[in-house]
């Protein structure tokens, strides 16, 4: 397929190497005008805005990839088969399943387990484990620690279902399985077989174990600390080469 495509009209150049990808639109552009300097928008089409700027003098990207993992899928592969790509970085919600983790705590998804049949079009003879970068993971671990931002590291659940017949995310539970969101492992797997780097960093948005939700207001602009350790990730790949 030729740029652009039937998602993205940006141009070969348009997007910096490292992407950073909410799932909300208002939440890129929340990024853009919150963080970057010199934010052009690269991206409008069917309004999942993406913008290109400058963070700390680093070229840094942020779009939208919409909900859920068919929508990721195709803006992952997009950006990393057509665009030059290099790195993903998910900032997202997440529902707590340990009780452990408070709304607003941080949490990095060092792997996804998944309720999904995204991986039956790798035609695998086992079940693949989808998993992070480990280079993205340790610069945004590292960026965590110098920004005195506590987070938690572990295996995370991506479902198709939002609304699903009876609860089965908190069985995750007994397996240590921090948190349910729903882009993550169709993420890291467009990831594996692309070559390149990819991670999910979320905040906690409401918990399946306390009841607990925070608003949609404050899950658009107030979850901030997450975005500041995907941006200090960001300049850190760009500093590398």
């Amino acid at each position: 397929m030729s740029i652009p495509t039937p998602h993205i009209n940006a141009k070969l150049g348009d997007f910096a190497e490292t992407v950073l990808m909410p799932g909300d639109p208002l939440r890129s552009k929340f990024i853009a005008e919150t963080f970057l300097t010199d934010a052009v928008l690269v991206n409008n089409v069917r309004g999942v805005q993406g913008y290109t700027g400058l963070y700390k003098g680093k070229r840094v990207s942020v779009m939208a990839s919409g909900m859920g993992m068919p929508s990721m899928g195709i803006y992952s592969y997009e950006l990393f088969h057509f665009y030059d790509v290099k790195n993903i970085i998910r900032i997202g919600s997440a529902g707590a399943i340990s009780p452990a983790l408070p709304l607003r705590s941080i949490v990095i998804g060092m792997s996804a387990s998944y309720v999904s049949s995204f991986q039956s079009q790798f035609n695998l003879p086992g079940i693949y484990a989808p998993t992070a970068s480990y280079e993205l993971l340790k610069k945004a671990t590292g960026a965590a620690e110098k920004l005195g931002l506590p987070v938690t590291v572990g295996n995370i659940l991506s479902s198709d279902l939002f609304y699903g017949d009876g609860d089965s995310s908190l069985v995750w539970q007994k397996m240590g399985v921090l948190a349910v969101e729903m882009e993550s492992a169709a993420l890291y797997m467009n990831a594996a077989r692309a070559g390149k780097n990819a991670l999910c960093i979320c905040t906690i948005s409401d918990s399946l174990v306390a009841g607990e939700e925070c608003t949609a207001q404050e899950r658009q602009t107030t979850f901030t600390n997450m975005m500041k350790i995907g941006l200090e990730a960001a300049v850190k790949m760009a500093q590398r080469g």
